[in-house]
């Protein structure tokens, strides 16, 4: 597929010369000023053509400029959480060039990506493990006797997930030397919440600590005895630093604690990392930096502006037409719901916006409940407000409610009686943050789970039949998960929601009676037009095709109706934007293995993980367009006859 985005072929000074990060080393600091200007120029020019995470990586430029040239990136192990702001560090190891295919299929992965250079030491798309991997590496370097730095660049966004303080704890009490890098913007993807934001706001006014007991040192090093005092003074300084520093939690934990610093003063920031470098302890640093830095409209609006479609760089105008969304439908429904219903509540993980629910946080800032990264919380505390009478909605991206596995069991499904409703965003594939981010093992991981009902909406219609159905009108007992895709609606735009399923096709031919189709295509979700399409290619060849629509998914074969059963052609093929393993066919394979003259086809992402590119090239990619199913489906007919 041409890619619609224009090569740049503009100059960038100083950054057109760096050969290598070594280059980094022999610069005076007031050109490495120039240069971090050239990276965020290079940056806003690629990120509006291409789209992708502006805000994060215009603010950690020169923290990622100061860790290039303090560390060797190919040797020592520098890990970015999350790794969306990788940018810097990708443009500065050797892919400039290839910004201008970012997040394309076949071009640079947005995220750190091992296989594109060695300089990338792992996979970072979800938030909070980059701690866990680095002690992970710290640990192997010292068993194998080898000589290298550990260094994790953790968002304060990230340090609202409970994975990060296990890691923490753990790091802090090994004694490994390790750095922890703390990028403290204020701010992940929306405004931090919880007791750490709390915690570093305090942190944030700690120079007038740092200046008032150097300038205690020095004058107390200048008189009679005063170094006797300095010595004995333990106690009487940490008591002091108790009160004026709260910076004593990183500390329990084993950390040796320098900052804050100024993000955007790269001397500072060489200072404190060659300082964290020769303590040779679990050191972490405290780095304070802006999101969106250097680009007026990113820094007013750095919510606006983390994840972009493409946009036009001087106005900061998205190119993008806009327009409602699953997401934007899911938030105005539920606020719909809520002003009739004081029981209504929303929770989420740190995606209000994304999840379209800022509206409802608005307009119901008591029922609104963002619990920051922690997915395993929020369905843990839905499960309870569910259990004592409220109707929470919890609204989670399908790629992490893959965190809250245990929780949907433990919590949500043993008991088999808590109504608990989930809004399932991003199911199926998202297209250019790829394999992270694709949400296509919700079905499998969900049909596992004893009582859990997915709905499975096509159009907006149908999600708002279907948010009312799983609060006010659920006969399963168990939890309700409605998936849904990103972006807007298809060609079908009917709502058939009050059935489980529904059979959308009836051509002359079977109205009439006068034959059975020749085959069966059977889908769900927003692939139900692809299968309609798929439909549309092949009875232009003459064949008779019926198309069934599924709604309702569970783990239970018995749910497939025999009118269903008995409706089926002898090729029947099922179109899934899920791995194949555990996918909705299984039910059907199960279901009709008894029945003799079927023959199956399966159209699914494969068990693999997918590359990133458009959403229209991954269903290429994995065959699951109207276009390929249409075109198997032909020749395994052919074949069979």
């Amino acid at each position: 597929m041409k890619s619609e985005v224009k090569e740049i072929t503009k100059r960038y000074g100083i950054l057109d010369r760096i050969e290598s990060t070594s280059d980094l080393r022999e610069m005076t600091f007031p050109v490495l000023d120039e240069l971090c200007g050239a990276l965020r120029e290079f940056i806003v020019d690629h990120v509006s053509q291409t789209g992708g995470h502006l805000a994060s990586n215009l603010g950690i430029v020169e923290l990622a400029v100061a860790l290039e040239r303090e560390f060797d990136s190919s040797r020592d192990r520098i890990i970015y959480d999350v790794g969306h702001q990788c940018y810097v560090h990708k443009i500065l190891t050797g892919r400039r060039d290839g910004f201008d295919r970012l997040r394309m299929f076949g071009g640079l992965c947005g995220f750190m990506k091992p296989e594109e250079s060695n300089t990338d030491p792992c996979i970072t798309g979800h938030a909070s493990s980059s701690v866990s991997v680095a002690l992970g590496m710290a640990h192997a370097r010292t068993i194998r006797g080898d000589k290298y730095h550990v260094v994790a660049v953790i968002g304060d966004g990230a340090l609202t997930g409970g994975m990060a303080y296990e890691a923490l704890g753990d790091a802090g009490a090994s004694r490994e030397p390790l750095i922890v890098v703390l990028n403290d913007n204020n701010m992940s993807i929306d405004k931090n919440v919880g007791g750490m934001a709390r915690h570093l706001a305090k942190l944030r006014v700690s120079p007038k600590y740092l200046s008032a007991k150097n300038r205690t040192k020095a004058v107390l090093s200048r008189v009679p005895g005063g170094k006797t005092i300095i010595a004995k003074g333990t106690k009487i300084k940490n008591a002091i630093k108790s009160v004026m520093l709260p910076s004593s939690m990183f500390e329990q934990m084993g950390f040796t604690y320098l900052g804050p610093v100024d993000g955007h003063d790269l001397k500072a920031i060489v200072f404190h990392l060659q300082l964290a470098r020769r303590l040779k302890c679990p050191v972490l640093v405290h780095v304070m930096t802006k999101k969106g830095k250097g680009y007026e409209y990113a820094e007013s609006a750095p919510e606006k502006f983390h994840g972009v479609s493409k946009f036009d760089p001087i106005t900061g105008k998205s190119n993008s037409a806009g327009g409602e969304t699953f997401s934007s439908v899911f938030g105005d429904e539920l606020s719909r719901l809520a002003a009739k219903d004081g029981r209504i509540c929303a929770v989420t993980a740190a995606m209000p916006s994304g999840t379209g629910l800022s509206g409802f946080a608005a307009q119901f800032p008591t029922r609104f409940f963002d619990v920051g990264i922690a997915e395993e919380h929020a369905v843990a505390m839905t499960a309870g407000m569910t259990k004592q009478g409220l109707r929470p909605v919890c609204a989670l991206y399908a790629t992490f409610l893959q965190r809250a596995y245990d929780q949907l069991i433990h919590d949500i499904s043993i008991e088999g009686t808590i109504p608990a409703v989930f809004a399932i965003d991003r199911a199926g594939i998202v297209g250019a943050d790829g394999a992270t981010h694709n949400g296509t093992f919700d079905i499998p991981s969900l049909r596992t789970i004893p009582g859990v009902t997915i709905l499975c909406p096509s159009n907006f219609d149908e999600l708002r039949s279907m948010i009312t159905r799983a609060l006010y009108h659920n006969s399963y007992g168990g939890a309700v998960a409605i998936r849904y895709p990103r972006g807007g609606q298809g060609r079908f735009t009917q709502d058939t929601s009050a059935e489980w399923a529904a059979c959308l096709r009836l051509s002359d031919w079977q109205e009439q009676g006068e034959a059975r189709p020749d085959v069966t295509i059977v889908s769900y979700g927003i692939l139900i037009n692809e299968a309609l399409d798929a439909a549309d290619a092949l009875e232009q060849d003459g064949l008779h095709v019926q198309v069934w629509k599924i709604n309702e998914i569970s783990n239970a074969t018995e749910q497939l109706s025999n009118a269903f059963l008995d409706s089926l052609a002898g090729c029947v093929a099922v179109v899934e934007d899920v791995v194949h393993n555990g996918a909705f066919a299984e039910a059907i394979e199960e279901a009709i293995l008894s029945r003799t003259g079927f023959r199956m086809l399966r159209f699914d992402t494969g068990n693999r993980f997918l590359p990133h590119g458009s959403v229209r090239e991954i269903y290429q990619y994995c065959g699951i367009d109207g276009a390929s199913v249409a075109a198997r489906i032909r020749d395994f007919l052919t074949d069979t006859k």
